[in-house]
Order: structure tokens, then sequence, then C-alpha cells
């Protein structure tokens, strides 16, 4: 929604360093900043912030970014919000591509707003009710919370009425109190409060904004737990009761536990554990999961060791796998049955609770074999070869390349076949094709601990955006994965006015199919602290002369591919295109005639 020029124009105007120092003291170390990572608990700095890449970096953790991304990080917001932040910080109005229906638009907003505001006027009712019903302070207490602990979580009461909001809006028939989802729209017209006799839990996004409720029934009552419905401002499959809550103890501790329900969350808060969070009601999604590995490099699951338990467990791993990432660990612990985390925590205490974290939790790649060989017989080799049936559709779905190797080989170990035989009866590696070889163009090095040169290339240029403009990408090339990543970083560094700074180069790039690419590669580049300490380090005829050879070599295998096929099954383009490859092939030859 956000104009690209925009973006680029508000990292000229801010600088990283002021806007890092307000939340985290920087002190001075040569060319750059340093100070403890907010991310991550460590007592050297190894927190570093480059004002002329106006990039940082943790070389603890490998959390890094841009002015916007620190802020996104650091305050848990999205993309959006946090250049709202940035902007208002430099007083620049932030301009929006506008729908075609402007008025439609401006509508919405103010409906989102209105919905926001009634939602926080509730929060208020529902806490000042609490303060006079004895019943509800009784509960709370008897589940073993403090004041502070219920201020801290706002929780509150709705009184068993039927219309208890009437007292808090001029107009008790707006409809806006049933899209908020306080109020429930009945046959013939009657309306009533859709929370009524419990002890109610305000539900927060990440910037603390109140979006919707849950409540819970004093005494006997069905439903136990009641959650607001969806509405615009609440989507149970995207949100965690606590975020917001748990945000600094999650940044301390390097660790997010999830649990079922609201009063899990309180309670561990009140015995120490404030990092732990709660799905609404609904199964582990994918966002969950992507939101959860943003904020901590380990997350652990914990559900009740009965089979609803396991049920659950089992649905979050599916829908974990596609969000994995190498470096950050997930796990699931399961309680002794007749627990919940409530429950063991107020009997066994606060160590013993986090010895089960540490002890007992069980790592996602050991619950996934362990669950895949209950499930068959693996003294047979028809039970094997289901294993390997079942784990197909799982192991496509793992994106992180080390992880998804390692429990492929364990896999293979156990089934008693090479990885490489057991990659191909999965699918994950086709076997290798009789007759014609197929010429491909370059692809990087296999070894994930040698950085191929176009990587290495990736990384120079986003270091040094000016050096785009001392290279030129040859025509005619059908580029893909990293070579294509690169091309189009020289493309865009080129188009720019001025020659951007190496944030502004790798913003330019969030939400496109290269984002991951210029993100890993600056992950895997950016963990020598000379990299960003001393950037005469980076020599720009090496630069030249490694984007030469990546394009020479290119021509190579498309000439490869091309002649391979023989002029007969060539058409008119692809001839034209060999014989351009020649004539460069030749003008090559001659310059380097012992090649």
């Amino acid at each position: 929604m956000i104009p690209q020029d925009f973006i680029d124009q508000l990292l000229t105007r801010v600088d990283i360093v002021d806007v890092v120092d307000r939340y985290v003291p920087l002190k001075k170390a040569g060319q750059n900043y340093l100070a403890c990572c907010p991310f991550h608990k460590e007592k050297s700095p190894s927190f570093t912030v480059s004002p002329s890449k106006q990039f940082y970096h943790c070389f603890g953790c490998g959390m890094h970014g841009s002015a916007i991304g620190f802020v996104m990080e650091y305050q848990g917001l999205g993309f959006v919000d946090a250049v709202r932040v940035l902007a208002d910080s430099v007083s620049m109005p932030v301009p929006e591509v506008r729908h075609a229906d402007p008025q439609a638009e401006q509508a919405a907003r103010a409906r989102r707003l209105s919905l926001e505001e009634i939602l926080a006027a509730a929060a208020v009712y529902f806490k000042q009710q609490l303060k006079s019903s004895p019943a509800a302070v009784s509960y709370l207490k008897g589940r073993g919370l403090s004041g502070e602990i219920a201020a801290r979580f706002a929780l509150g009461y709705a009184p068993d009425a039927w219309q208890n909001l009437a007292a808090i809006v001029p107009d008790y028939q707006e409809e806006y109190l049933v899209e908020a989802g306080l109020v429930i729209a009945g046959d013939e017209g009657k309306r009533y409060d859709r929370f009524r006799g419990r002890v109610m839990f305000p539900i927060r996004n990440q910037r603390g904004v109140i979006i919707g409720f849950g409540g819970r029934v004093l005494g006997q009552g069905e439903p136990k737990y009641l959650n607001s419905p969806e509405t615009p401002l609440f989507e149970k499959g995207r949100e965690l009761y606590g975020l917001y809550e748990a945000r600094q103890a999650i940044r301390e501790h390097n660790r997010v536990l999830v649990v079922e329900g609201y009063m899990d969350v309180v309670a561990l808060a009140q015995y120490g554990v404030a990092y732990a969070v709660a799905t609404l009601g609904t199964a582990t999604t994918g966002e969950h999961v992507r939101k959860l590995l943003k904020h901590a490099d380990q997350v652990v699951f914990c559900f009740d060791g009965d089979k609803a338990g396991q049920k659950a467990a089992w649905r979050a791993l599916e829908n974990s796998l596609p969000f994995l990432v190498d470096g950050k660990s997930l796990s699931f612990l399961f309680l002794p049955e007749a627990h919940d985390p409530d429950s063991y925590i107020r009997e066994y205490g606060t160590e013993a609770f986090e010895r089960q974290l540490s002890e007992a939790s069980v790592p996602l790649s050991g619950y996934l074999t362990r669950e895949l060989t209950r499930r068959v017989d693996m003294s047979t080799p028809e039970g094997r070869a289901d294993l390997v049936k079942q784990a197909m559709p799982l192991l496509a779905q793992i994106t992180a390349p080390a992880l998804g190797f390692i429990i492929r080989k364990r896999l293979a170990e156990l089934v008693g076949v090479e990885v490489d035989e057991f990659d191909m009866m999965t699918g994950q590696r086709k076997a290798p094709a009789r007759g014609r070889r197929e010429y491909r163009l370059p692809r990087q090095s296999a070894q994930p601990d040698v950085m191929s040169t176009v990587r290495r290339l990736i990384k120079w240029l986003v270091m040094n955006p000016a050096w785009a403009n001392e290279v030129e990408v040859r025509d005619s090339l059908p580029l893909s994965g990293d070579i294509a990543c690169l091309a189009a970083l020289i493309e865009r560094a080129q188009a720019c006015v001025s020659t951007p700074t190496s944030a502004q180069l790798a913003e330019n790039f969030r939400g496109t199919p290269f984002e991951s690419q210029i993100d890993s590669v600056l992950q895997a580049s950016l963990r020598d602290p000379a990299e960003l300490a001393n950037p005469d380090e980076f020599d720009l005829d090496m630069f030249k002369s490694g984007f030469s050879r990546m394009m020479d070599a290119c021509d190579d295998a498309l000439y490869r591919q091309l002649s391979v096929r023989g002029l007969e099954h060539l058409s008119d383009e692809d001839k034209r295109l060999l014989q351009e490859l020649m004539r460069r092939m030749a003008a090559r030859a001659v310059h380097n005639p012992l090649k």
C-alpha cells in the first residue's frame, strides 16, 4: 500500500543510529556502534549498527535489517505500522496507494477506528465491574492470581445480565456493537450482550490495541471459554493471546511457550514464566508459527498428554513445516495426564515447570520421526514402505535445507537405505537420467559452508550499491535463482536517481520473490564483524572480475545447451542467440588467448 519511492525517501531521512539509540543505548566503536543485543541475552556486545550501510546486525543471534526492520522486530509491528512510526518521527506524512473508491476506503478506516474505540471502552467497563464483583475476584484469587497480574492483563468481568453494555453506549441498537463482536442480534430484532457472567480477558494485537475478548464462565456452564467472533479487527488464525504482554520476556529468554488457554498464560506469568502465549480456540496455524519465529529462536508447544493434546500437537507440527528455519527450533512438551500448565506450575512450582521445558520437551525432528515410526510396523518391508509414503507430503513442505536433510537422513537410516535412495523414493531427488545429458545454467555449490560466487557477488553489491554502475547484465541470458536475484539488484540500483544505501537496496525487495534469497545471503555473509567494521576490505576489481566470470559461465552453459540440440532443432531466435554467444566467446578468446 505504501509507494516504494516513499520508503526510499524515508530511509534517506532517518538515521538508523538515532532510531536504534532511542530503544537501545549505543556506544561508538570505530566506524560503527555497538550494544548488547535487545533480541537475545548476552554479556558482551555483539549488536552492531553501521551508519554507512544504514544496517544493523547482531553477530550473536543473526538478527539484521534496516531501520524499518528494527522497529518491526523491537516493537512487534507490521511493516506498514513500522513505516508510520518512523515517518512520524521525521514529520513525513505517509502516502498510500488509493483504491478505486477513496470514499469507501475512508469509510472502512473510520469503521475500524470506531470498532477499536468501542472495544477499548468495553475493556474499561469490564475492568470496573471486576472490582465490584466479589465472586469474580474470589475466583481469580482462588486460581492464585494477584491484583498486579490481573491489572497487567487488564482482566475484567461481564455481569450476568442481558444488556450490560447499554450503560456505555448512546444507542444499544448501533450496528458497530454487533460488528465488534460484543452484541448478538437475535430473532425479532432482540439484542443481548455476547459475554455475560464471565471473567473477561482482553485480546490485544501487536500494537497493544484491543481487538477482541475471551470470556471464562464462573462456575458451571457451557461453553467454558467463549471468544469474540471473527471481525474486521480479529482473525483467530492470525492472533495470539498474551503476545503483546510477553514481548519483553520473549526477547530476554529468546523463547516463546505456546499453550492452549488464557488462564495458562496468566497463571504462568504469575509464577514468573512470562514468555507464554495462547492460541485463540483454534489449531496452531502457519501464520502463528511465522509470527512466533520472528520473535524468538525457540518455540515450545505445550499440550496435555491426552489424545486431544496429541492431535493438537500433530496439527501444529504439520502447519509448522513450511515455516521452519535453520538455526531456530520448535519443540513439543506433553505434561503428565490430568495437568495443564496452570495446574502443573501451581502444584510443582516454577523451577519444576522450567525443568520440564528443558528436559522433557521433544524437538520437532524427534517428534516427527517418533510419530511416523509409531504408526507403521517397522519390522516389515511393507511397514517401512508405508513410512516412506506417509513421510513424502510432510518432507515436501520443509524449506529449511539443513534440518530437512537431517530428518531425511534419520528416516533413511530407519528404513535401511542411503539418504540419496530415500530422497529418490520420496521425490526429493530425481533418479539420474539416462541418454542425452541436459545442460543447465551454473548452479551454486551444494556445500552449505561454501558461499557460491554468485552469493558473494550479491553480498558485495548489497554492501556497495554504487558498484552496480560498474557492470552490465548481458542481454538474452535466461537467468534464474541467485543469478536472477543479482541481476534484479543491479537493475534496481542502476534505476535509482542517487546511489541507495545498503538498507534501501535490501528494502526494495521486501515482499518480492527475491526477499528470502537476499535475506539468506545477508545472514550467511554478515557473520564476520570485519564486513561491517572495515568496508574498505571490499574490492571493486574482484567484484567486476567475479561478475565477468559469472557472465562467461552463463554464456558457456547456454552455448552448450543450444549447440547440443543441433541447428535443425533451433528456432530462428535461438540461432540468433547462438550466433551472439559465439561472437562473445570469440571476443573473449582474443582477449584471453590462453583460456
